[in-house]
């Protein structure tokens, strides 16, 4: 049977009441040990006070009958009497061993109070006046001896009594004390299981706490496990449960996920046949035959920058179709990207300013066909055609003692770090399904696999700081797996 929550708060409780309830019965008992032993020395002197008080009143109603023989104060003078002998009785039971000789005479006191009284009423009723004021005046002698001694007995009691006095004194200074120590107990004892029991509901709830925070970063395969015996270790045992689930869950998506991803590529790869199957369909000839007809007639027409740029057109499709496949020179890629930049001054006219410092000594290099339009290309789309007054290119070829440099540099609004990495790792940029071409991408793949190296481009940039490509060939290359035409160079 497992101990919940509550059960603890009311162990707690309980632990705390019983340590209560010990502490004030013990209080309680000690007290009316105490206070009884206090009330029968009171009584004890309230006792010895009786007899004082009672032979006064017996003394007082003498005279008043000696006076005034009446029946109403005999009556008094009797009921006085029998008081004096009741004091004389609970006095007997105040001898002990300390006061026994006192005590002896004390009541011999009251007994001759007692026979002087009855002798005086005798003379009285003998009508001797002389005997009877003189035995009253004995009695009220012994009373005063009553009263004295009555003092002296008391006075012995106290001293008798002292060291109770001063024990219970010292009992009250040590009380105190052991009160302090208990108190300072307690408080230590619950201090310990205050902690013991907050641990045990904490330390549950701080693992549970780490747990989600590993979840939260995707950690799946780590165990939750609370050592408790209450509702936390079964609230552990359902997130474990949970983060069980959630892991299948989150397999199954990445199963699905990568199916997905396979079926895609299926896809793209049966479209990318079905669009060679067209294009086989397609007579190149044809195409190019009408656009020299339409540039020829253009020209005879008067119309020279209209030719011009048909035959640009012209001459770049048949370049994009029948160099995708195969290796070419540099040369070969740098005249097919003026030609590309033709066209499109002729499309942006100033907005468009594209500026070139290449060195002649470096174009024989090789490296895949459609290599550098679909950079410039993504640097018009960039750069150039989103800004009114349009934008600058640098395109710079230069020597090196192993590799050619080749930058394609523009002002546009720059690439975001993130996106920098992305196209660096060879995945496309968010922005590339507004290009033209192949893509940039593809780009990179292409010259990784032509040269079989990883680092053949470099890319720098940054937010409102422009782009700036940077390609960098080797001369010589380490691997044939890429695939060329049947006039690879």
């Amino acid at each position: 049977m497992t101990t919940s929550i509550q059960k603890k708060i009311w162990i707690l409780a309980s632990v705390v009441l019983t340590i209560m309830a010990v502490i004030w019965g013990a209080l309680t008992y000690y007290n009316q040990k105490t206070q009884d032993r206090y009330n029968d020395i009171l009584q004890r002197y309230l006792r010895m006070n009786e007899a004082t008080v009672a032979s006064q009143q017996l003394v007082a109603s003498l005279n008043n009958y000696l006076l005034s023989p009446t029946t109403d104060r005999l009556a008094q003078l009797q009921a006085g009497r029998d008081a004096m002998l009741r004091a004389k009785s609970e006095a007997s039971r105040l001898r002990n061993a300390d006061n026994d000789f006192e005590m002896s005479s004390y009541l011999h006191l009251i007994d001759s109070l007692v026979e002087t009284t009855d002798r005086t009423l005798l003379f009285h009723d003998l009508k001797d006046a002389e005997a009877s004021g003189r035995t009253f005046s004995e009695a009220t002698r012994i009373s005063k001896y009553i009263s004295e001694m009555t003092l002296a007995l008391i006075d012995k009691e106290l001293k008798t009594y002292e060291r109770f006095y001063r024990g219970i004194i010292e009992q009250s200074e040590a009380l105190k004390r052991l009160g302090l120590w208990l108190l300072l107990l307690i408080t230590f004892s619950l201090a310990l299981f205050a902690y013991w029991f907050s641990s045990s509901i904490t330390k549950p709830v701080f693992t549970l706490i780490q747990a989600a925070k590993e979840l939260s970063r995707g950690r799946f395969d780590l165990k939750i496990e609370v050592a408790s015996n209450d509702e936390m270790s079964f609230l552990a045992k359902m997130f474990d449960r949970m983060r069980i689930n959630i892991n299948h869950l989150f397999l199954e998506i990445q199963e699905k996920a990568q199916l997905e991803k396979e079926l895609q590529q299926s896809k793209l790869l049966l479209q990318e046949s079905q669009l060679r199957s067209l294009q086989s369909q397609i007579n190149p000839h044809f195409l190019f035959n009408t656009l020299d007809t339409i540039s020829k007639k253009a020209y005879l027409e008067g119309s020279e920058e209209t030719s011009d740029l048909l035959v640009n057109v012209a001459s770049l499709l048949r370049y994009n179709l029948k160099r995708l496949d195969r290796s070419v020179t540099l040369y070969d890629e740098v005249r097919v990207l003026q030609q590309y930049i033709e066209i499109q001054k002729a499309r942006f006219s100033e907005r468009l300013r594209f500026h070139t410092d290449i060195d002649d000594s470096c174009l024989h290099v090789q490296l895949p066909g459609l290599t550098l339009q679909p950079i410039v290309e993504n640097a018009v789309i960039h750069a150039v055609e989103p800004r009114e007054d349009g934008g600058v290119i640098w395109f710079r070829v230069a020597d090196g003692p192993e590799r050619v440099t080749v930058e394609i540099e523009d002002d546009g609004p720059g690439i975001a770090p993130s996106v920098v990495e992305r196209m660096l790792e060879g995945l496309s940029p968010e922005a590339e399904s507004h290009s033209t071409g192949i893509g940039f991408a593809n780009v990179v793949k292409r010259l990784r696999l032509f040269y079989a190296v990883e680092d053949v481009l470099d890319i720098e940039s940054g937010v409102g700081a422009g782009t700036k490509i940077v390609l960098k060939l080797p001369k010589t290359r380490r691997s044939e797996a890429y695939v060329q035409g049947p006039d690879r160079g």
